[in-house]
């Protein structure tokens, strides 16, 4: 998917020299946590967040540098601190270092550029002019119509053991031994894993696969499994007989 598949085109905007009152106000009154800010030529210059005002004189929050520190941090740091802590406009509170995207950007690039960048918006823009926004409950929405719109399975127990495997044979945290079955929708896994988040990660590859309702889950942790010898009434492992396969029932 990209960031068109996804972003919301009504975009809210406000100018630079509006007031941060009325910033407030429209933030508060269409429950809306960013707002773009554009100039008069409906170029994007900035972008407001509840971040914004989390340091505010009104409320208390402001920094208190004392005059070491201050001399440490730069006075140019300093004033900075100072005016977006007490501007009246929203171009004296705005972030103006813009993280955007294109419509055409794929949704792992959106998603890499929040985490890594720490915002919660992303403006997306076609030659300096906003033409949607991307926030995380856009992502939120996107997962919840990809789950509720997943299609039905009309394929047969084999075909979906087949896709099974399949997609197992695609991980790096196969089981040893890795046993599966289909049966109405139901898939068995028997086998040794290594580690539980292993062990999770191949539920989770099963529960993916089209047509899959349930996972049967008999895969036993290396660490809790008993010792060869011991469950081969003891004298030296080799390797036990494997067992025996039908159609259905087949090693990997």
């Amino acid at each position: 998917m990209r960031a068109h598949h996804i972003m919301s085109r009504r975009v809210l905007t406000i100018r630079p020299e509006a007031s941060a009152a009325d910033a407030v106000k429209l933030m508060l009154e269409h429950h809306i946590s960013g707002l773009p800010v554009v100039d008069s030529a409906g170029s994007l210059v900035g972008m407001l967040c509840e971040s914004d005002f989390l340091r505010r004189s009104e409320i208390g929050t402001e920094h208190e540098r004392n005059r070491l520190l201050s001399m440490l941090l730069g006075a140019e740091r300093v004033a900075g601190e100072f005016v977006k802590e007490r501007g009246r406009k929203v171009e004296q509170v705005m972030s103006r270092r813009l993280v955007t995207a294109n419509e055409q950007a794929p949704l792992d690039e959106v998603a890499d550029m929040m985490e890594r960048r720490h915002v919660n918006h992303i403006p997306v823009v076609r030659d300096d002019r906003i033409v949607g926004i991307i926030t995380r409950s856009d992502f939120l929405s996107a997962v919840a119509g990809s789950l509720a719109g997943a299609s039905g399975y009309s394929g047969g127990d084999n075909q979906l053991r087949r896709a099974v495997l399949a997609a197992l044979a695609k991980i790096a945290w196969q089981p040893i031994g890795l046993n599966v079955r289909a049966k109405d929708g139901v898939v068995s896994l028997r086998g040794v894993i290594r580690g539980e988040n292993a062990h999770r990660a191949v539920i989770v590859t099963c529960e993916n696969v089209p047509g899959v309702r349930r996972v049967d889950d008999r895969l036993c942790l290396q660490s809790t499994c008993p010792d060869p010898e011991d469950d081969y009434g003891g004298g030296d492992f080799v390797s036990p007989q494997v067992e025996p396969s039908t159609l259905d029932d087949e090693p990997l």
